[in-house]
């Protein structure tokens, strides 16, 4: 699994402002900016970011998807 695959199951799974994805082909590290989290706690954001690669999580093709997630207004806040 490559990086690149995880950003468009994500991107093609929600509507998505920016997404960055790191790893090493088996655990990774994403950031996901959304306007569908606004109003979501920490756990339903990843929850909704996990329903993207269910598949690949469930089959073990992806072993571990590290997350921080950010609606666009914190994402700009940030500086």
């Amino acid at each position: 699994m490559q990086p690149e695959t995880i950003r468009s199951l994500i991107r093609q799974g929600m509507s998505c402002t920016h997404v960055e994805v790191r790893g090493d082909g088996r655990h990774f590290e994403a950031v996901v900016v959304s306007s569908e989290l606004a109003g979501k706690s920490r756990v339903q954001r990843q929850q909704r970011v996990y329903q993207t690669v269910r598949r690949e999580l469930d089959s073990g093709e992806l072993h571990a998807l590290s997350l921080q997630t950010y609606t666009p207004e914190e994402w700009s806040a940030r500086g």
